[in-house]
């Protein structure tokens, strides 16, 4: 299969193309750098399946793939809020150029977002203190169909 992973160089991105990689899919790792850092991908620039791609989701961009895994958004506080308005835009110019791109070539994408779409943490406490345990989007992981994870 032919992937693509924006935020590729970021630390999940980064560490999942190495484990698409490994079950053997063609990578494109999509990254502007913002906040990614290319020492999380440098050991995969060899790979012939791997391909780097330094771009920035909130333009569009026509590749042919498979699937999608959006995880492009600055997850550090240090980093959104140094610049919020460049994070509203790689939220949502991101997501609507990807599901774009998902619709044009017919993939199956996997959209992730920052931990701040749960709000303050006092919130996230107060509702587990009355016992609310399930947190149906864990992780800020959301899904158009069924999980696209990989399986071991």
């Amino acid at each position: 299969m032919r992937i693509l992973v924006t935020g590729g160089a970021g630390f999940i991105g980064s560490h999942l193309c190495e484990r698409l990689l490994a079950d053997g899919n063609d990578v494109l790792c999509l990254d502007n750098f913002f906040t990614g850092r290319r020492v999380n991908i440098v050991k995969l620039l060899d790979n012939h399946h791997f391909e780097l791609i330094r771009h920035d989701v909130i333009e569009p961009v026509l590749l042919e793939v498979d699937q999608i895994y959006n995880l492009a958004c600055p997850a550090s506080p240090i980093h959104y809020q140094y610049n919020p308005v460049k994070t509203v835009k790689t939220s949502v110019m991101g997501m609507i150029n990807m599901l774009g791109l998902a619709k044009r070539v017919r993939a199956r994408i996997l959209q992730a977002s920052t931990s701040e779409v749960y709000g303050d943490r006092w919130y996230i406490r107060s509702l587990k203190s009355i016992g609310a345990t399930s947190i149906r989007l864990a992780c800020g992981l959301a899904t158009t169909k069924e999980s696209v994870l990989p399986r071991r």
